[in-house]
């Protein structure tokens, strides 16, 4: 998912035939009236909890002295009313230290257990970690109205409770905090349904347990994909998706730390571009006020005319889009580009030199620093860590295609590499090498975009590179084209109408000076990093040929 165009000649947009939009038609209209439907259920299943909610709490808390102790919170007192100055302790930091300290935690009731009439277990999870807070019917503290309560609340609602950490003397299975709160009050903040749609318990399992209860007799849940994308709000808070979004967060981090101490200048560069952007058909086109335009693909041509600005080395993180229709496991319609551009002294060898050090920083931060984000990512998706080296292998086109050809594959020297080939050349690598991670340079200049520079000593080849983890393509670059008159020729040859990139290829007439640079497709870093099946996991709300929403 890297940040430039794959293919810049233009293709052709194919229109459904009749059948085909029928069949789209009465798709739109099923998926209409189940959407009507399943919000009529919400709706009632709401409007029954909260129905439920006050009789229970009403019986509760008849002829009880203790009823101040529990409860909901009205909305009204939620409404930033007042500043108690009371103190909450978040639940990664409950331990043994605070034996006997009363603590104040707010998190969701991820499970609820009543033992009796007189005792209750509620576990409350928050970013991941767990608690388990014990209710036992004593004398001024909790009644078992109090205890009746907490168990009709429902799980995943927002819960607060006050109480004294005890250390027990085993182990606790049922949390991530080997201690408890003996609670002394208890509310609910905001309740959530009672029957979701979801259940995390089941979003949060692996294929080996699913697979391990089949073959014990037993059956359970398995969460498909559209169903899980369909109530992403749920699914995001599986312990494994809270690790994916904060190792992403964190190579995000990293890219911009690291670019920032190499003397890079972040910058932000416009989305809606005029005319056809870089060229091809894969463009979100639209009206702007009456002149034809379109979604970036990219920032290539900004952050290039930001070279001949003077900022000498600049980088962004943002949005990119692409109109493709590729139903794969790894493209999206809309994904987070991390882009740098550099001016070049001598060779575009000076801008793999960075990629090389980006990426073995990001790699050791991440190995370093999001190691028990990798173990819980790693308990539903299993997957050996990546093998890369200290200094990363670079080879030619012309040697990777030898590499193939020598395994039997039949490759054309002056064409792209398909999926299988990427794959097939990325296990010989890993067998020869020991690596992962490798950058391959010098490709065809057929299969690159219009602003590449071709080769010194055989204009059939360009100097670019593509970078690879696991088998497949995650980052494009090169040197770019700096010259005016040669820059127009590329375009033209390649289809694309100057008119529509005239104000970026007249940047380059006032002088520009040697430059290059790369696309980076952060869902598809984490997803191969982290060994994932599909970008999809990788994607908060993903946008694919089929999906819009939520």
């Amino acid at each position: 998912m890297s940040s430039e165009p794959e293919i810049p000649i233009a293709g052709e947009i194919h229109n459904p035939d009749e059948q085909g939009s029928d069949k789209t038609q009465q798709s739109k209209k099923a998926a209409k009236k189940e959407a009507a439907k399943q919000e009529k259920l919400r709706r009632q299943q709401e409007a029954a909890a909260a129905k439920a909610a006050a009789a229970a709490l009403a019986e509760a808390s008849i002829n009880d002295p203790l009823s101040a102790n529990y409860g909901d919170i009205p909305l009204k007192e939620l409404q930033s009313k007042d500043v108690s100055g009371r103190k909450w302790t978040e639940v990664k930091d409950l331990n043994d230290e605070l034996r006997d300290k009363e603590v104040l935690v707010r998190g969701r009731a991820q499970a609820i257990r009543a033992v009796s009439k007189k005792m209750a277990f509620v576990v409350l999870r928050k970013r991941g970690f767990t608690v388990q807070c014990i209710l036992n019917v004593s004398p001024d503290r909790v009644s078992p109205q109090m205890v009746k309560y907490a168990t009709a609340l429902s799980r995943e609602s927002i819960v607060e409770v006050e109480g004294v950490i005890a250390v027990p003397d085993g182990p606790i299975t049922g949390a991530s905090q080997q201690v408890e709160i003996v609670v002394h009050k208890i509310y609910c903040i905001n309740r959530a349904v009672p029957t979701l749609p979801v259940n995390i318990e089941d979003a949060a399992r692996s294929e080996a347990e699913i697979e391990r209860a089949l073959q014990a007799g037993e059956k359970l849940v398995r969460v498909n994909q559209d169903t899980r994308l369909n109530n992403r709000v749920l699914d995001l808070r599986t312990p494994a998706n809270q690790s994916i979004f904060r190792i992403q967060c964190q190579v995000g981090n990293i890219f911009r730390q690291f670019l920032l101490s190499e003397g890079f200048v972040e910058i932000h560069t416009p989305k809606l571009i005029a005319g056809s952007s870089e060229g091809g058909a894969a463009v979100f086109r639209l009206d702007y006020k009456g002149q034809p335009a379109c979604l970036a693909q990219s920032p290539q041509l900004h952050k290039q005319m930001a070279i001949c600005g003077d900022f000498e080395r600049v980088f962004e993180i943002g949005p990119v889009f692409r109109a493709e229709d590729s139903y794969t496991h790894r493209h999206l319609c809309e994904f987070t580009g991390l882009d740098a551009e550099m001016e070049i002294k001598e060779h575009y060898s000076e801008v793999m030199d960075v990629v090389d050090r980006l990426f073995v920083a990001i790699f050791d931060n991440l190995i370093e620093s999001c190691n028990k984000e990798l173990e819980t990512i790693g308990r539903q998706y299993p997957f050996e860590p990546l093998k890369y080296l200290r200094k990363t292998l670079r080879l030619t086109f012309r040697e990777g295609i030898q590499m193939l050809k020598e395994a039997g594959f039949d490759v054309d020297p002056l064409g792209d590499l398909n999926t299988e080939a990427e794959r097939k050349l990325g296990q010989l690598v890993l067998d020869k090498f020991g690596t992962e991670f490798y950058i391959l340079h010098r490709y065809p200049l057929a299969v690159r975009p219009f602003y590449t520079m071709p080769c010194y000593d055989d204009p059939s080849y360009s100097n670019s590179f593509d970078v690879f983890i696991r088998g497949e393509e995650i980052i494009s670059g090169a040197q770019r084209v700096h010259d005016p008159e040669f820059l127009k020729q590329r375009a033209e040859s390649c289809g694309i109408d100057v008119n529509t990139i005239s104000t970026y290829i007249d940047s380059f007439r006032y002088g520009a000076p040697p430059h290059g640079g790369f696309g980076v497709g952060l869902e598809r870093v984490v997803m191969l990093f982290c060994a994932l099946n599909n970008i999809r996991k990788t994607s908060l709300y993903p946008r694919d040929p089929l999906r819009i929403a939520p």
